[in-house]
Parts: structure tokens; C-alpha cells; sequence
């Protein structure tokens, strides 16, 4: 009985495992249909960003499934989805970021935490150069807590579920309205996983 009972759970989590191979697969050969249109923004906006970290950052914010693949309306209006168009996407979330690496080389900090200002705004820079000068998780729960999460209407901390493996090991809990906490880590990470999963495309 017990064997048979350790043999089903043994196939569901083998099934299961295949499914999200074939999930992430699938993701990954999306986000790879825009690698051509990620290397000539790079060459016309001179980015100092690598064509690798950008993928990753589609991949992060919506595996290429919607036209505003790199989420950066916010960047140009203000104002979530507004941009239709998945090279605008690209060419204005560069543009951002290249704007968020020169402010982070101004103030002496590394290139992660020009990425993580990516989700949380120019402020994050400023914040980390003035609290130690490194993009540590706590101090990117310190400002997702008390800078971003209230600017948007969360005032009491109040948190959610967020089941990334990054998150599940430091808690698995972001603010409402907080911004993603893990942001440049798991972009790091879907960096590897991109390249580990070309492999199989």
C-alpha cells in the first residue's frame, strides 16, 4: 500500500515538474522572439545594458505576453498600459534604465541597484546611498514599507502572498502597492534561466 501510495506521489510530482518545464519553456522561446528587437535598441540608445540582463527583465515583468513588454508605461505617462507596442516597450524601458545606471554610477552604487530602481523609482537610489550604499533585501523591505507602499495608499503594512522561490526563502510576502521587493534578484536569476533553458529551445 505504501508503495503504491509513494509511487502516485512520485508521478504527480513528476507530471507536475513537467508541466512547469514545458510552462517556462514556452515563456522563455516568447521572450527570446524579441532578442533582435533587444539588440538594436541597445545599439541605437548606446545602453551600457547587455542584451542577457534586458530578456530577463521582459521575462521578469510579463514573459512577453502582453505589448507592453517591458512594463514601462508608467515611465513615459505616468499611467499603467498605455503603451501598445512592443518596441516602444523596449525603447522606453532602456531608455529608463539607462537613467537609472547613470544615477546609481553618480552615486557610486552597483548596477543591481540601478535595476531594482527600475520597479521602485529614482528615489531607491538616493535611498540606498544614504542608508549604506548596497541593495541588501532588508533595506529594499525598509523602502518598499515606508516609501512606496504608503505613497500608494498602504499605510498599514499590509503584505500578500508572493510565491517566487527568491520571496518564499525571505518570507514570501510583499506590500500592497509596495513594489517587488526581490526585483533585481529574480531578474539575475532569469538571466541563468534564460541561458539554462536555451538550451532545450
Amino acid at each position: 500500500m505504501m508503495k503504491k501510495i509513494t509511487r502516485t506521489i512520485f508521478l504527480v510530482v513528476l507530471v507536475f515538474l513537467a508541466y512547469q518545464f514545458y510552462v517556462i519553456r514556452t515563456n522563455v522561446k516568447q521572450v527570446l522572439s524579441f532578442q533582435s528587437t533587444v539588440q538594436e535598441v541597445l545599439i541605437s540608445s548606446q545602453s551600457p545594458a547587455s542584451e542577457d540582463l534586458i530578456l530577463a527583465m521582459i521575462y521578469t515583468e510579463t514573459k512577453g505576453l502582453k505589448a507592453d513588454v517591458m512594463q514601462s508605461s508608467e515611465a513615459e505617462t505616468g499611467t499603467t498600459n498605455t503603451i501598445s507596442d512592443s518596441r516602444e516597450s523596449i525603447q522606453v524601458g532602456v531608455a529608463y534604465l539607462n537613467q537609472m545606471f547613470a544615477a546609481a554610477e553618480a552615486a557610486n552604487l552597483d548596477s543591481w541597484t540601478a535595476v531594482q530602481a527600475y520597479n521602485y523609482g529614482p528615489g531607491y537610489i538616493s535611498y540606498v546611498a544614504a542608508n549604506g550604499g548596497e541593495n541588501t533585501i532588508e533595506l529594499s523591505k525598509n523602502y518598499s514599507l515606508t516609501i512606496v507602499a504608503p505613497s500608494l495608499g498602504n499605510s498599514d503594512g499590509e503584505t500578500y502572498t508572493y510565491y517566487h522561490p527568491i520571496a518564499v526563502l525571505n518570507g514570501g510576502k510583499l506590500y500592497v502597492n509596495g513594489g517587488n521587493i526581490y526585483y533585481s534578484r529574480q531578474v539575475e536569476f532569469n538571466q541563468y534561466l534564460i541561458r539554462f533553458m536555451k538550451l532545450f529551445i
